[in-house]
């Protein structure tokens, strides 16, 4: 029973890759919003319904990764040390390289830059990041609510939350705008990546009433 329920889940899997393979490619050749579901389960050689049994949203397609990120985000914040905050757990996981930043071959730059330029050139991927983003966000705040023993909709569980999750927004703004500019290597970036968020990260630990005070004398009472 165990070899026939591995042999399942393999078919699966596999059958979920070739039709994520087989939309990104039309989605890269021909543009997000210019390919139909109907198109893609032709090239993937399965029924519409297949499709949408494996991504109940074209939008599933491109970002069944970063559907991921939530559970893992708030697995990081709930095994967290005793002893280590929330922005120190948020920042571990961060910095640790995700997707194709783990690998370092020119294939792998190609394909995160293929990546990047569909998404930001599709209105309906940034709306559903945007959503997913939100999401994350108050996931995130009621896992804190929880933690520190205040009522749903705390406001400062909500900022907390909103804040960590921005640094995520800033970071998938910052790999796509370099990795499509100046594709040197998925390694490459994720070490540039790792030392400009940890600035980041180091300012918000040390509170942010010094960043960018304006120079010169006081204004007149």
């Amino acid at each position: 029973m165990s070899e026939e329920l591995g042999l399942r889940e393999r078919k699966k899997h596999k059958t979920r890759q070739v039709i994520a393979a087989a939309a990104q490619e039309l989605f890269v050749r021909r543009g997000f919003e210019n390919v139909s579901v109907a198109e893609i389960a032709r090239a993937a050689e399965v029924s519409e319904t297949t499709v949408f049994n494996y991504f109940p949203t074209k939008e599933d397609l491109i970002y069944q990764g970063l559907e991921a990120f939530e559970d893992q985000l708030l697995q990081a914040i709930r095994d967290r040390p005793p002893g280590e905050g929330v922005l120190q757990a948020f920042g571990h996981f961060i910095l640790q390289p995700h997707g194709l930043l783990t690998a370092d071959d020119a294939a792998s730059a190609g394909a995160l830059a293929s990546v990047s330029r569909l998404i930001t050139s599709s209105p309906s991927l940034i709306a559903r990041e945007q959503q997913m983003l939100t999401r994350f966000a108050d996931s995130l705040a009621a896992l804190l609510a929880e933690e520190t023993g205040t009522g749903p909709g705390d406001l400062t569980c909500q900022i907390v939350a909103n804040t960590l999750i921005g640094i995520h927004r800033a970071v998938l703004s910052y790999v796509r705008q370099r990795i499509v500019a100046d594709p040197a290597g998925p390694r490459q970036l994720a070490r540039d990546l790792e030392a400009d968020c940890q600035k980041a990260l180091d300012l918000l630990a040390g509170g942010l009433a010094g960043y960018d005070v304006r120079p010169g004398s006081a204004a007149h009472q």
